[in-house]
Formats: C-alpha cells, structure tokens, sequence
C-alpha cells in the first residue's frame, strides 16, 4: 500500500504542481499553518527544489530567472504584500482573484501565477486516453501485458497529434476521423446530419 501511495504522489508531484502550490497564497496564511505538521511551501525542501527547475525552464534568461526568484522570496517573506487586506485575504480569497488585487508589486510571478490558476480543471484528456485504452485493451485482446497495452496508447496519441500537422488532416477522406480535437472550431463546411454520423 505505501508504493502505491508513493507511485501516486510522484506521479503527481510535478515541477508545474510544485510552483502552482508554491505560489497559492492559502499555504502560508496562519489559518492553514495551525494545523498539525505544516509549513510554508518555501521552507518546504522537496517543493523548493522542483520550484526552482520549473522557474528556471520557464525564465531561462538569468536575469529574468534572479528577478522572479527575488519576487518569489517577497511574495513567501510578505515583504511585499504588507497590507492589512493582502494579510487578511490569504487564505479566504481565490489564489487567482487574489493576484489580480494584490499582485502588481511582483510583476513576474503575477503573470505566472495567473496563467498557473487560469488552467480550468477538466478530465476531457484523461477520458480521452481510456477510449483509446479500450480500444487497445479489448475483451479480444486481452492477453496483453499492461506494459505493452500502455506502450501503444501512447503511440497511437501521438500519431493522432503528429497526423493534425499533415496537410491532409484538414482535407481528403480522413478530413473529420478527430471530430473538433482540442479546438472547437473546425466544424467548418459540415452539414448537421454529418457531424450526427459521426
């Protein structure tokens, strides 16, 4: 049960999920720390470490990079959110609507935290990925080890991906086989009962 529930944390345990928990303002106000064995994102090794590689992948410029670290330290120290709202509003605002009011000091992590909390929550990817798994892993095929079944998923996603670059994706007689794909604009020159067969 323990390497299930390692696997699971590092699965999740992602350079991205680390900024995105370091920068959510509720993890360091005082009603959240009083619980039982918590601490601050900043003090918390394993957080700051992934912390860092996702910040230096997305400021790879030095300068950028010792700038934002410099927003980062005032936004986890509260040296620049000082006010007695910015301190109130820490763990009862939204983490989005709270950068917006509160953000314009640290100008860098504002933008990052805003794209961070802007990303809606949506399981489209994750049922996507089961249709294809059924569709590899059926009751014919069934004798497949998970490995091998996982291995080819994953290959036909990305053949699927890589085939919307062709020119023939968006023409010929394969034109709609991945009906609207991430973007729901390609339903162009489709008639209703079309679009009903498929």
């Amino acid at each position: 049960v323990h390497e299930i529930l390692v696997d699971r944390w590092n699965k999740s345990n992602t350079h991205l999920h680390c900024l995105a928990h370091s920068l959510n303002p509720r993890y360091y106000s005082l009603s959240w720390l009083n619980g039982s064995n918590r601490q601050p994102p900043h003090q918390d090794n394993e957080i700051s470490k992934e912390r860092k590689i996702c910040l230096k992948r997305i400021f790879p410029n030095n300068e950028e990079f010792r700038a934002v670290q410099v927003e980062y330290a005032k936004f986890s120290g509260c040296l620049s959110f000082t006010d007695s709202d910015s301190m109130s509003d820490r763990g009862k605002i939204d983490p989005k609507h709270r950068w917006l009011l509160y953000g314009s000091s640290t100008p860098l992590l504002q933008k990052l935290a805003l794209k961070l909390f802007g990303q809606p929550s949506s399981s489209s990817c994750a049922e996507r990925n089961w249709s294809t798994y059924s569709f590899v892993h059926s009751i014919k095929r069934n004798k497949m080890t998970p490995q091998r079944a996982e291995d080819l998923v994953f290959v036909h996603t990305n053949l699927r991906l890589l085939s919307r670059r062709s020119p023939t994706y968006k023409e010929g007689g394969s034109k709609m086989w991945d009906v609207g794909g991430d973007h729901h604009d390609s339903f162009e020159d489709v008639g209703v009962l079309e679009v009903a067969n498929l």
